[in-house]
């Protein structure tokens, strides 16, 4: 019994050990080919990378177009939000027209934005303009110097 024990740890170490070695040439192989050494030859480099492929003035013209366009495109994003905080306003059911999320569709169809302001109104109607009506105590009234208690009757009524 013995033996066939020993033979079968001998067999186990001797699979463990190759498996070891695998693993490290794996481990080897990659870290050869990215330091730029062939790992055939190990003394020998391998090709340089390639040279650029755009003049680098012609790159950076391209980019710096780029960055007027992305500037370009985020401006007009402000003026769109801008108008339709104007096209909100301008309906005057609003107290505060920015209580209205912004949204492209609004812009373009009329209908579209009244039906959301609607909408607004029936979930939060607090949101609401609100305009004061009839005499509220403020502003020119007109004096007398005869008392008529019939008329400020009238006039409350």
């Amino acid at each position: 019994m013995t033996q066939e024990t020993t033979i079968e740890e001998q067999q186990d170490v001797t699979t463990t050990d190759t498996l070891d070695d695998s693993v490290s040439n794996a481990d080897a192989t990659p870290e050869a080919e990215v330091n730029g050494v062939d790992p055939e030859n190990e003394g020998t480099q391998t090709d340089p990378p390639e040279p650029d492929s755009f003049p680098r003035e012609y790159v950076e013209k391209l980019r710096d177009e780029n960055a007027k366009y992305r500037r370009r495109a985020g401006q007009s994003d402000v003026l769109a939000q801008r108008l339709h905080t104007a096209l909100t306003a301008a309906t005057g059911r609003l107290q505060d027209p920015t209580d209205l999320p912004y949204d492209a569709a609004h812009l373009d169809d009329p209908e579209a934005l009244e039906q959301a302001i609607d909408d607004l109104l029936k979930a939060k109607p607090h949101l609401g303009a609100r305009r004061p009506t009839g005499s509220i105590g403020q502003g020119q009234t007109s004096t007398t110097n005869m008392v008529d208690l019939a008329g400020i009757l009238r006039a409350n009524a």
